[in-house]
């Protein structure tokens, strides 16, 4: 009876909490809001993650994200749900073109993911570059994200993030001036070009669920993975 009692004046004062934040008796700090719309200068919080995971389902509330980001360099098509190659289908995606950086092509990727990349960019990617070179990256290069394959290595067969676009395999960053730091030649190195990389990985575990770079394994020596799925796999 008592257990059944407790559940029951938990279940009203999460009611009656809720209802406080309705009513706008009680608010949260930006980021910390379940309830409110994501938003990309929201800053990195255990619930904004949360909430980018719940964008999967929600394609039209994704590209409201988008629409609001605030970037005026960002160019996306929205795509259709279609399977470019029998037994890899694609829901919810986007061709992103340009975000705040150029890439070295376009490429297709989940609307969250792309979310993500955006988040990366203005709280991890700039201001590690700014606080090392003083200048922002202009542009990074990559081997691309959607590959219809499972993940190498792998004796369980597990379809690869690549299968459903959500990662990419970055490979270099261009700054302004025309500097380029690459991860085959520069990652380890102890300099500011090996510091920049590691705040780069770093800074992108706690905004994508895998991360994976040199210190992986041998395929990943010239690249990081950036992917969706799993949470804060940092490696």
């Amino acid at each position: 009876m008592r257990g059944r009692t407790l559940i029951l004046l938990l279940g009203m004062v999460g009611v009656g909490v809720g209802i406080a934040f309705d009513k706008g008796a009680l608010t949260l700090p930006v980021g910390w809001n379940p309830w409110g719309p994501l938003s990309v200068s929201d800053p990195p919080t255990p619930v904004t993650r949360w909430k980018l995971g719940r964008l999967k389902d929600d394609p039209e509330a994704c590209r409201e994200v988008l629409e609001r980001s605030a970037e005026p360099a960002l160019a996306y098509t929205p795509l259709a749900d279609h399977e470019p190659v029998a037994g890899c289908p694609l829901e919810n995606v986007v061709r992103l073109e340009r975000a705040g950086v150029t890439f070295s092509s376009s490429f297709v990727a989940t609307c969250p993911w792309t979310v993500a990349w955006l988040r990366y960019e203005r709280h991890r990617l700039q201001p590690a570059a700014r606080a090392l070179f003083d200048e922002p990256v202009a542009s990074v290069e990559h081997y691309g994200s959607f590959a219809c394959r499972n993940v190498y290595g792998r004796e369980d067969a597990r379809r690869s993030q690549h299968a459903t676009a959500e990662a990419l395999d970055l490979a270099a960053y261009r700054l302004a001036s025309g500097r380029r730091i690459a991860l085959a030649g520069d990652w380890g190195d102890d300099d500011v070009e090996g510091e920049f990389l590691k705040r780069a990985r770093q800074g992108a575990c706690d905004l994508f669920g895998t991360v994976l770079g040199p210190d992986y394994n041998a395929a990943h020596a010239d690249h990081f993975h950036l992917g969706m799925r799993g949470y804060r796999v940092c490696r």
